[in-house]
């Protein structure tokens, strides 16, 4: 049986997976481009450890499983997964970033009530404001919250709320549009983490950020296009919205011309959301286990349903 890595890795953590391979023979690459030709080990590899061009997947007969080392797979919805999906099983890395991602949703959403952002820009420039920064801070306790996406992301963040005293709403994979708009314009805060599906894409468009109150906060750290972009940096140009929280967008990097960078109010923090230190080690355990699995006869962990979309 052989194995290809397409990660990022240092020594440490090559020698472990050279371990957990065992007597398999295992091929260490980079990360590649989405135009990278085919690499030769790819056509004769049974099992894949990270995201590799989409394109490489119709070059090989012998490939029967890949780890993704992300939760999200759009990059492989080109194919046609009622035919390949006979051939291959894809896992990712669902509820992995569920702590990361819903702390940093829950520090994004507090750097912006208690004008963490604001005072960071004054250090910068030695301005000393004090009274008069206090007049603009608000709390989160007792604030009317909506939750779009109810996966582990926003399960794991309603967890985190519960000191807050906080009034939930949650849309999952139920939603009307309805019901979403009339919570919406009750809400102090939006928390965004849902996939790209045909019924996320573009939801909170103008009409729909148009229902929301001036004084809310909208939080994304499910997919960019679930929001539309322009759309938003007018809300907050024009005030119509009190603050947002971006990790994911349309365009990563997000480019130097977009409307993002200098509209006020906003947190971006660079699809880094989901990030932690040992991130690596964990997705190699992650790995670990369902290689496991795999040579058990054992069904996967996190087994991606290309028909559903996630």
């Amino acid at each position: 049986m052989e194995i290809f890595v397409s990660l990022d890795l240092n020594e440490s953590q090559i020698a472990r997976l050279r371990d957990i391979a065992g007597v398999n023979a295992i091929q260490f690459h980079g990360e590649f481009t989405r135009d990278a030709p085919v690499e030769i080990s790819f056509v004769s590899s049974e099992i894949v450890l990270g995201n590799v061009p989409s394109g490489w997947l119709t070059t090989t007969t012998a490939l029967r499983w890949m780890q993704l080392e992300s939760v999200g797979f759009g990059e492989y919805l080109q194919h046609d997964w009622d035919e390949l999906g006979k051939q291959v099983t894809v896992t990712n890395l669902a509820g992995f970033f569920a702590e990361p991602v819903a702390e940093s949703a829950l520090a994004g959403i507090l750097a912006l009530y208690r004008g963490i952002d604001r005072v960071v820009q004054l250090q910068q420039t030695r301005d000393w404001q004090g009274d008069g920064l206090r007049r603009n801070l608000k709390t989160l306790h007792g604030a009317n919250v909506v939750l779009f996406g109810f996966g582990s992301i926003n399960q794991r963040f309603a967890e985190l709320l519960t000191p807050f005293r906080c009034e939930v709403k949650h849309f999952g994979r139920d939603w009307t549009p309805r019901a979403l708009d009339a919570a919406l314009s009750e809400a102090d805060v939006i928390v965004a983490t849902a996939p790209e599906t045909p019924a996320t894409i573009g939801v909170f468009d103008e009409a729909r950020l148009g229902l929301c109150k001036d004084s809310a906060v909208l939080v994304n750290f499910g997919r960019g296009s679930v929001v539309a972009e322009d759309a938003l940096a007018k809300a907050l140009l024009r005030k119509q919205l009190s603050g947002a929280v971006v990790d994911v967008t349309m365009r990563e990097p997000l480019p130097e011309d977009h409307l993002f960078w200098t509209c006020p109010n906003i947190i971006i923090s660079q699809h880094s959301g989901g990030g932690t230190a040992d991130e690596m080690d964990r997705k190699i355990a992650v790995f670990a286990h369902n290689l496991a699995r795999y040579c058990e006869g054992q069904p996967l962990v996190g087994v991606v349903d290309f028909a559903r979309g996630y």
